[in-house]
């Protein structure tokens, strides 16, 4: 299996790993999708739980998940692509697209800064907590107003423009929330000690969905990878702002360290390997985009669960993905 997995025996051991992680329930248990991919094609994916655990559905590979902030990368493609048909101008402050903000800050921030979460703003009508470019704070606010950015750059919403990307790329199963098309994707629950609650009022509404709305499934997120990470959907120009880091950020998954941060893409530097990673975490869901250059290995998981424990957030994400770094490391020795 990939060049991750020289031998027979290496696969079995490799594929075991991640079947004894998603099958265990201590600490907590696991209740979503797993895919691996390389060059494009599935090397691994199973389920594991339930779509529905109130009438005990078990959750199949292409079952929809929210993906959370995982939206996020979507919306920073669409931008930079309206920044090569000069649409925008990712260093000119926002005041030009959004003309109703009545803070000075608006003369001050620009859509790059909204895009690597350095702009400072908590409150579209309150002063920026900090000067803009001097820190990172990530959060849902910016994405909500580069949503509001491309309709006033483009003439189209940001459903419009998503929905269209995915058509092109052939993700037919992935698709912006709405209000009025709640479709049969699975549902979030929380879970306290393996025991699993329903989420009855997901936060998605129309206007935070360029920074969490979109529902996907992991095979259309590793169509995505190979879309995004083979310069499938941007400029070289525009690729390379994408995938440079222009701040820093610390997340579990990958450690206690800060590591690099872009256009809602880290960074990371672990066991000898360079990676892209991006996250979601919310509403019920937890979910996990990893793709690693060296082999063009995607690693896809989603969760229609969140623990309420903040201790266990990633937890299993976090097993998962050091299994296949072990396995492209050895390899590679």
């Amino acid at each position: 299996m990939l060049s991750i997995t020289t031998t027979a025996q290496k696969k079995d051991t490799y594929i075991h790993k991640i079947d004894s992680i998603i099958t265990a329930s201590s600490p907590i248990q696991f209740n979503g999708v797993v895919l691996v991919a390389q060059k494009g094609k599935i090397q691994y994916q199973k389920s594991n739980g339930y779509k529905d655990f109130e009438n005990k559905v078990p959750l199949k590979i292409n079952d929809q998940f929210e993906i959370m902030s995982n939206s996020k990368q979507v919306t920073a493609v669409l931008i930079l692509q309206a920044a090569e048909q000069e649409k925008l101008n990712l260093h000119t402050p926002i005041k030009k697209y959004l003309p109703s903000l009545t803070q000075t800050w608006a003369d001050t921030i620009t859509i790059h800064h909204l895009l690597n979460h350095t702009h400072g703003i908590t409150d579209k009508g309150k002063p920026t907590v900090f000067k803009a470019g001097s820190q990172f704070k990530y959060g849902n606010l910016s994405y909500m107003m580069l949503g509001e950015i491309l309709k006033n750059a483009t003439g189209k919403s940001f459903t419009e423009l998503a929905n269209s990307l995915f058509k092109k790329l052939k993700m037919d199963q992935t698709f912006v929330y709405n209000t009025k098309n709640k479709q049969s994707y699975a549902p979030g629950y929380m879970n306290e000690n393996n025991q699993f609650e329903k989420v009855k009022q997901s936060f998605l509404n129309d206007d935070i969905v360029p920074a969490a709305g979109i529902i996907s499934t992991v095979q259309d997120l590793a169509k995505w990878d190979q879309a995004l990470f083979k310069g499938k959907l941007l400029s070289p120009e525009f690729q390379k702002q994408m995938l440079t880091p222009s701040t820093s950020s610390q997340h579990n998954v990958f450690g206690k360290e800060s590591m690099g941060f872009g256009y809602n893409v880290r960074f990371i530097k672990e066991a000898g390997l360079d990676y892209f990673a991006v996250t979601g975490l919310g509403d019920g869901f937890t979910c996990l985009n990893v793709y690693f250059p060296s082999t063009d290995t995607t690693l896809v998981i989603l969760e229609n669960q969140m623990p309420k424990n903040s201790e266990y957030w990633s937890f299993k994400e976090a097993a998962i993905k050091n299994t296949v770094l072990k396995a492209i490391t050895s390899s590679n020795n």
